[in-house]
């Protein structure tokens, strides 16, 4: 099995890992940040479990990591990447993975954020010889399958000399992410599977510029829902896979694919798009709530300590209880416990190509 050195992957180096898991039957999660502290849980999970992980930024967690006060909303997107990756780019090898840094969603209207986003990582590039990302993502899957093409064809070929890849989305992942999407009634359901021959269309595009990956729809939603609103087609992924083997007489699963909305997600269907060769599952509403959830149970079990500093009928001081540390730590270890179940789910533990 191959060996990388540990940190932030890109280039080849990204390449070797997505071959391994494919090769390994396991996927990595991708797991959407906001701060500091959602970073620094995905990177404690993932060494807890010797996992290689990605870690990835929406518009708004980007947004979100520059600070709500930063006047300037289109530079906040950009800076609170460019921030988020340089806390990455600083600690991931001290963890001892192997991490993927990617930004999510970008459709028409973001398209200036990756713009910026690239000029920052082209002089980041000079500066330190290696990308400030190792991917970013279009979603431009609401335009005609030709301008989705013909765009991302464009923006990969300025990435390729800073030796990133770029993710695409190829039909309509149902639900809202971040202000990209709407909700799941409004999705015409026959957008929600990809067709293979636009895969093909993709491959013979794109794969002559550079490395890209393909979230490929097959019935995923963005968000939590109700058994049955949607049904998840794995075996779409199946034949978008033998379809480009077929025609270009490749090895099997030549495709890097992509599962968008895989919180909530039937664990049997996780482990059959696996087989089809997904390397990446998105996870980000689950987080949010194991976050939620754990500094809620800990707001419930210490209800004095969050309406007085001092208690009112004994004069017990409640400042150890009430330390910021005190409550995020518990949102990050609830983070911390979903990715166990994630990582277990995607065969990831123990998998990590992180040079001890």
């Amino acid at each position: 099995m191959a060996k990388l050195n540990p940190g932030v992957v890109y280039g080849e180096d990204y390449r070797t890992l997505l071959s391994a898991c494919k090769d390994g039957a396991h996927a990595l999660p991708a797991v959407n940040v906001v701060g500091t502290n959602s970073v620094n849980a995905v990177l404690e999970a993932a060494a807890r479990n010797k996992s290689d992980i990605i870690i990835q930024l929406s518009n708004g967690g980007a947004q979100f990591f520059a600070g709500q006060g930063m006047a300037d909303v289109d530079a906040a997107r950009v800076m609170g990447a460019v921030s988020a990756a340089q806390h990455v780019h600083l600690l991931a090898r001290h963890y001892g993975v192997c991490v993927v840094l990617h930004t999510d969603h970008a459709n028409r209207k973001l398209l200036p954020w990756i713009d910026g986003l690239i000029t920052e990582g082209e002089r980041y590039y000079k500066t330190n010889g290696r990308p400030l990302y190792t991917s970013h993502m279009l979603d431009l899957s609401e335009e005609t399958l030709e301008d989705n093409l013909s765009i991302c064809a464009d923006y990969l070929q300025r990435m390729v000399p800073l030796e990133m890849s770029l993710e695409i989305e190829l039909g309509v992942t149902g639900g809202e992410e971040d202000g990209v999407g709407t909700d799941l009634d409004e999705t015409d359901n026959a957008k929600l599977y990809t067709q293979p021959d636009e895969v093909l269309q993709a491959y013979d595009r794109l794969s002559p510029i550079g490395h890209f990956s393909i979230a490929a729809s097959f019935g995923n939603v963005h968000g939590v829902y109700k058994p049955g609103n949607v049904q998840l087609r794995p075996e779409i992924l199946k034949g978008s896979q033998e379809l480009v083997r077929t025609t270009h007489a490749t090895r099997a699963n030549p495709l890097d694919l992509v599962f968008h909305g895989g919180s909530g997600s039937e664990k049997a269907k996780i482990e059959e798009a696996i087989g089809y060769g997904v390397f990446k599952m998105n996870i980000d509403t689950d987080t949010q709530f194991a976050f939620a959830s754990a500094v809620g149970g800990y707001v419930d079990e210490n209800p004095k300590a969050f309406k007085f500093q001092i208690d009112p009928d004994d004069d017990t001081p409640y400042k150890s209880k009430y330390d910021p540390r005190k409550w995020l730590r518990q949102g990050e270890l609830g983070v911390v416990e979903r990715l166990d179940e994630a990582i277990v789910d995607l065969r990831s533990a123990g998998k990590s190509l992180a040079m001890s």
